[in-house]
C-alpha cells in the first residue's frame, strides 16, 4: 500500500552511495544510451523517454506486445537523435522537431503529444510488422506522477510508466546472477530491468529502503526521493541483445522477490523523484549519501 507521509520511520542512517552506470532511454521500451553524465530536468534526465511507439489509435505499445522494439538501438547526437536496426537502414530525427500534432495514451493518461511523421511511422511499421506511430512528447504537457506515492511533491514524468527515474543497485544485479548461475542459467545485464541509475555501495536491494539520496554534483546537489517499490512485468524476461523472451530472469525473481509492500508482486528497483537539482548534471562516479529507513 502506499506510505502514510505523515509517519516518520524509527530510524534513520545514512549510507554512502556512487553512480555506477548512467542509462537514458530516449523510445520508451527500446534500446538504452548509455551516459557518462545527463541533465536532470523536471521530468527525470534530458532525453529520457521522450519518444514513445504507438499504434493507429495512439496507444503505446512496449515489449511486453513487441518484444523486437528492444532491438532498436538509438543515438544521441547534437541535433538529431539515430535509430538503427537489424536489417533497416539508420532513420535521422530532429530533435526539435514534430511533423503534426496528436493524442496518445500511456496507461491511464491521455496527453497531447508530437507525431514524428510518415517516414518514423514506416520505418517501425516495417520493422515490427504492424501498423505504428512514433510518437514525441509535448514539453508543455505536465503529466504527474501518482500523488499517492509521491506525497505533496508535484512530480512530473514523461512517456515513463508512472515515475521519472528508475533505481537499482549494481549488488542486486549480482545477487541475481550469482542465483541464476547456480542453476545453470545464463547471467543478465541491469539493461533487462531499465534503470536510470546503478548504485555502487549498497547491499543487494538495500535501495529498497532508501528514503532520499543526496549526489554531490559540480553545481550543487542533486537529490532524488525512492517513493515506490518497481513491481514487474514480463519486459526483464525479453533477452535484449535477441529481441526475444526467455522465461529465466521471472522464474529466478519468483522465488525471491514477492514484495509484501505490494501485495506480493515481484519488484526490482525503486522508483525515483527528483526533489532538488532541476537543471544540473549528474555523472558517472558521482557520490553522495543514501537516507535509509529501518521501519
Amino acid at each position: 500500500m502506499p506510505p502514510d507521509h505523515g509517519t516518520i520511520a524509527a530510524v534513520m542512517s545514512e549510507q554512502p552511495v556512487s553512480i555506477a552506470e548512467l542509462f537514458v532511454h530516449p523510445i520508451k521500451s527500446c534500446a538504452r544510451v548509455a551516459a557518462q553524465q545527463a541533465l536532470v530536468t523536471e521530468t527525470g534526465l534530458e532525453w529520457d523517454r521522450q519518444w514513445m511507439v504507438v499504434d493507429p489509435a495512439g496507444e503505446f505499445v512496449s515489449q511486453r506486445e513487441l518484444p523486437r522494439l528492444a532491438l532498436v538501438r538509438p543515438t544521441l547526437r547534437a541535433n538529431d537523435l539515430v535509430l538503427r536496426a537489424p536489417g533497416m537502414l539508420a532513420l535521422h530525427l530532429a530533435l526539435d522537431a514534430i511533423e503534426s500534432e496528436t493524442r496518445v495514451r500511456v496507461w491511464n493518461d491521455e496527453l497531447d503529444a508530437g507525431d514524428m511523421g510518415d517516414l518514423a511511422a514506416q520505418w517501425f511499421s516495417d520493422f515490427l510488422g504492424r501498423p505504428l506511430r512514433l510518437a514525441r512528447f509535448d514539453p508543455e504537457v505536465q503529466r504527474v506522477s501518482d500523488p499517492r506515492w509521491t506525497g505533496p511533491s508535484r512530480a512530473l514524468t514523461a512517456f515513463a510508466d508512472a515515475f521519472s527515474l528508475l533505481v537499482v543497485s549494481s549488488a542486486a544485479i549480482d545477487d541475481l546472477n550469482a542465483r541464476l548461475r547456480a542453476r545453470g542459467a545464463p547471467t543478465v545485464r541491469s539493461d533487462r530491468f531499465r534503470p536510470n541509475l546503478v548504485l555502487d555501495g549498497l547491499q543487494a536491494h538495500e535501495e529498497d529502503w532508501i528514503d532520499r539520496i543526496a549526489f554531490d554534483c559540480p553545481d550543487g546537489p542533486v537529490v532524488l526521493r525512492l517513493v515506490k517499490p518497481c513491481t514487474r512485468c514480463s519486459i526483464p524476461d525479453v533477452d535484449p541483445e535477441q529481441g526475444e523472451p526467455d522465461h529465466a530472469v521471472s522464474t529466478e525473481l519468483a522465488a525471491y522477490r514477492a514484495d509484501a509492500r505490494m501485495n506480493g508482486q515481484i519488484t526490482f528497483g525503486m522508483n525515483a523523484i527528483v526533489e532538488d537539482g532541476i537543471d544540473r548534471l549528474l555523472s558517472v562516479g558521482a557520490t553522495g549519501r543514501a537516507t535509509i529507513r529501518f521501519d
